[in-house]
């Protein structure tokens, strides 16, 4: 295929990623967005094995075998709950596929009589910043991955000259680079920068807590995108560098909406920590003989006489799978005639709409998710408001503590409604490590149970009236 057929077939592919990203941006026409950003890899990998006739088939049919019979047992076997760690295990596999690939480049340009598919300077500089890139995605994924599925804790550290240690491995990463780009031939530079950038990988998301692992994961997302983006340049492809770029972007934005969404900057999450503060309140002083624990009658009854109830979905409740029982509840509580609707914050969960996604797989209607903008007006009209394992991102501390470590931060303001039942095991704090006053407020009541379990017993409760 000459070389003018093959760019119009990869402009046709970047055409369907632009408007798939665009059809993921809502959750009704997301399934149609991905089926486009399907198509248009499709396409652009065709041609691509269709214009590089040297490539030896026998191998890429085997290795699409054997990838599609990973990925079907992993679309099945894989929990909705687990999805996080899903997500940031492939970006851990993008990364190491652009440094791979990369390194393979970079061995066939020192073989003698190499055809080499861009100028050396332009592959070798791409390759280093491939290399860089990947490895730093590969392995700060396979520490998120730990943490999300508690191999290792997933609370925060606080190492202060860790940072300085980072910077240091990070120039080093670079200078690897530069001398790789001067000695195209001495392949042992690009390996040094490898295991230098694992090494930076691996320590800067080791501090990061729990309650940063959204933005992180949208952050390595942009990594991947970026790493695929270099190999691009180092194989001279375009499509690679559209798709790549597309992905670095979107990852990059992405990652400024969850920090604007916590109130803090890209440079907070990754290099400090939440730390209570010392003159904040105590758990003892704003819990003692103020919570009022409810019994699964208590919260029924108090939703018999609700006309406009809305729920409030966190961690907790992906914890326990109990988004079908609240699926359930919703039902029960629309069939007596009480409007439902659901509160999603943008970092409630472990990553960017993990919400959304945890309701949409219980066939809770897209329409009757608001987000945060949209639901807060309207929170004093509520007649129950129901936090589902939610803690920091309702926490009233951020609108009126300033020198509270959530300070500043957009939470749904539930504490306006009418009435609050919280469903929580217990009244220990969120990732923030602060005390919550919604729990101990006046118009608010505590049901202490797992999450899906209290609200079996809440529906239970309402049938058998």
């Amino acid at each position: 295929m000459s070389a003018a057929v093959i760019n119009l077939v990869y402009l046709l592919a970047a055409a369907l990623f632009i408007l798939g990203l665009k059809g993921l941006s809502h959750p009704r026409t997301a399934v149609r967005g991905n089926q486009l950003g399907a198509t248009g890899m499709l396409i652009a990998i065709v041609a691509t094995l269709l214009d590089r006739q040297i490539l030896s088939f026998e191998w890429i049919l085997l290795g699409l075998i054997v990838g599609s019979l990973i990925g079907a047992v992993m679309a099945l076997r894989v929990a909705m709950t687990a999805m996080p760690q899903m997500v940031a295990i492939l970006n851990g596999f993008g990364g190491a596929a652009s440094a791979l690939v990369a390194g393979a480049n970079l061995v066939e340009s020192a073989l003698p009589n190499a055809q080499l598919p861009a100028p050396l300077l332009q592959l070798t500089l791409a390759a280093a910043a491939s290399g860089i890139i990947g490895a730093v995605t590969f392995w700060g994924s396979l520490v998120a991955f730990a943490k999300l599925q508690g191999i290792i804790s997933e609370n925060p550290l606080q190492v202060s000259f860790l940072h300085y240690i980072n910077g240091m491995l990070l120039l080093a990463a670079v200078g690897l680079g530069v001398l790789l780009a001067l000695n195209p031939t001495a392949l042992g530079y690009y390996w040094a920068l490898l295991v230098v950038a694992s090494l930076v990988g691996l320590l800067l998301v080791i501090p990061i807590g729990g309650a940063d692992m959204p933005v992180v994961i949208a952050l390595l997302n942009s990594y991947s995108g970026l790493a695929a983006a270099s190999t691009g340049f180092v194989l001279n492809n375009n499509a690679l560098i559209i798709t790549g770029s597309l992905v670095g972007a979107s990852g990059i934005i992405l990652t400024a909406i969850m920090c604007r969404a916590m109130n803090r900057s890209l440079r907070n999450v990754l290099f400090g920590v939440w730390v209570p503060s010392e003159a904040g309140p105590k758990a003892e002083d704003v819990y003692a003989g103020k919570v009022k624990a409810a019994s699964p009658d208590d919260v029924a009854m108090l939703l018999e006489g609700a006309r406009y109830v809305v729920i409030v979905p966190g961690y907790g409740m992906a914890v326990a799978q109990a988004q079908h029982a609240v699926r359930d509840l919703m039902q029960i509580l629309e069939k007596q005639g009480t409007l439902v609707e659901f509160a999603i914050h943008p970092v409630a969960g472990r990553m960017p709409g993990h919400m959304n996604v945890l309701l949409a797989e219980a066939d809770v209607p897209y329409d009757r998710l608001k987000e945060m903008d949209d639901i807060n007006p309207r929170f004093e009209q509520v007649d129950v408001a129901i936090v589902i394992g939610a803690n920091d991102v309702v926490n009233p501390l951020a609108r009126t503590d300033p020198n509270s470590p959530i300070a500043g931060m957009p939470i749904l303001d539930v504490d306006k409604a009418r009435s609050v039942v919280v469903i929580k095991r217990s009244l220990s704090p969120g990732f923030a490590g602060i005390p919550n006053p919604l729990f101990a407020a006046d118009n608010t009541l505590m049901l202490f149970a797992d999450a899906r379990e209290g609200v079996q017993q809440i529906i239970a409760a309402l049938k058998s009236k």
